[in-house]
């Protein structure tokens, strides 16, 4: 409240997100905070069930305070946020709350003496303002780090790092990626709940500031044909206290025996967190399109197109330990996606999975392959024992029925594939 007197703050705006990641807000004047702060404020909790909703629920959206900040891209009206905690009007938690599931599997993870730590690569296209409908129009030709006039971007990634940190979001790097148009932002690892919502905030901020500049930003896993898609490469390690478990002192293990647990017990549910790691039915065009997209649940220390990459650069320092999941894309719901590695990863711990053979070659012929398509991953999600104790039976069952109306629909749709193939040969 000091700071909004302080800052001339007049609004603030409540963030959530459904089921599908998708982030949902409302408004409230300043003279309304202080009671949202004690009280709550009163939503209809269908709208976290994404697209299909069956019936208006009552819920209270609680704001977290840790979480205010003013957005930097509403200078003239000086507008904060603050995600909010959704429960029950008897105070128990909102099953459809996906915030909730990861707080609830890292107070699992704390039980057992380990926080989780985060970092992303968050990758993604810049085009040109048009039709939407149209095939989109990348602003350069640039390639992987380039630094040149080829590269249109470097103002726009300048300009999005000042909103990040602005909003206190440290960045770790910025570069061109390998496709056209295509940029890459780092950010510093942190805590998993922070991470989470700092992604869903990135996504907001890079359409923003796309927006003022007269383009616009896409997280669409797989917007070109023959081109890469957009990754959200995960950095991942177990802390204990100040220690960070996976360091193991043998510059020979990749990791240590907790380490090599967790990796484990990733790679063998790998098939059944694909998809909330993937839950779009383009984000496995770029699954199956080459460009070191992993396809198989297998593991190495140096090749690209693994799922899982230990890196081995600084085997000396214990903060570098840590292990890189490849598989998610950034248009997935961060929370459900940190809530269900987790678990596969803590499962692995407490049962004593062991993990498998390195990869010698990106693939290994021992290695499950990951679902081929959203139908299949859903599939897996939804008969995972995993995802019902994680996420609980109603989360998963609204994240189902959605997935299965997205399928229904793009099985009736005549694509641009169908009509090049099959128009005028039959």
């Amino acid at each position: 409240m000091r700071t909004v007197e302080e800052r001339g703050v007049r609004f603030v705006r409540l963030w959530f997100v459904d089921v599908l990641g998708l982030l949902k807000s409302f408004a409230i004047p300043i003279g309304e905070l202080e009671a949202a702060l004690e009280e709550g404020v009163s939503l209809d909790g269908s709208s976290l069930e994404g697209g299909a909703r069956l019936a208006e629920r009552d819920v209270i959206a609680h704001p977290d305070p840790r979480t205010f900040q003013v957005l930097p891209w509403r200078p003239g009206s000086l507008v904060a946020r603050m995600f909010c905690d959704v429960r029950m009007p008897d105070g128990t938690p909102f099953a459809g709350d996906s915030r909730h599931a990861l707080r609830r599997t890292l107070e699992q993870a704390s039980e057992l003496g380990f926080t989780l730590q985060v970092g992303a690569e968050m990758e993604f296209f810049l085009f040109e303002e048009g039709d939407g409908d149209a095939t989109p129009v990348p602003l350069d030709q640039g390639a992987y780090f380039d630094l040149t006039p080829l590269d249109d971007g470097s103002d726009f990634r300048r300009r999005t790092i000042e909103s990040l940190e602005q909003m206190g979001i440290p960045v770790k790097a910025s570069h061109h990626e390998v496709g056209p148009s295509q940029h890459e932002i780092q950010l510093t690892h942190t805590d998993a709940l922070s991470m989470a919502d700092a992604l869903v905030t990135f996504r907001m901020a890079v359409k923003e500031v796309a927006r003022e500049q007269g383009v616009f930003a896409t997280f669409m896993p797989k917007p070109l044909e023959g081109a890469p898609g957009s990754g959200m490469h995960l950095h991942l390690s177990l802390f204990d206290g100040d220690g960070n478990t996976f360091f193991d002192e043998d510059p020979d293990e990749p990791l240590s025996l907790t380490g090599r647990a967790f990796l484990a017990g990733v790679l063998a549910h790998a098939p059944e967190l694909t998809a909330v790691t993937n839950q779009w039915i383009n984000s496995y065009k770029r699954l199956a399109g080459g460009f070191e997209a992993p396809e198989h649940a297998s593991w190495t220390r140096h090749g690209g197109a693994a799922l899982v990459r230990v890196p081995s650069n600084r085997p000396e320092r214990e903060s570098a330990a840590r292990i890189e999941l490849r598989s998610p894309d950034p248009a997935c719901n961060p929370y459900l996606c940190f809530a269900m590695v987790l678990a596969a990863g803590l499962r692995g711990i407490e049962r004593g999975y062991q993990l498998p053979a390195e990869a010698s070659d990106d693939s290994s012929p021992s290695a499950e392959p990951l679902p081929q398509d959203l139908r299949e991953a859903v599939a897996r999600f939804d008969s995972s024992e995993l995802a019902r104790e994680t996420l609980g039976d109603r989360l998963c069952d609204w994240y189902v029925r959605n997935k299965r109306r997205e399928w229904d629909e793009f099985r009736k749709t005549v694509t641009a594939f169908e009509l090049r193939r099959y128009l005028r040969a039959l």
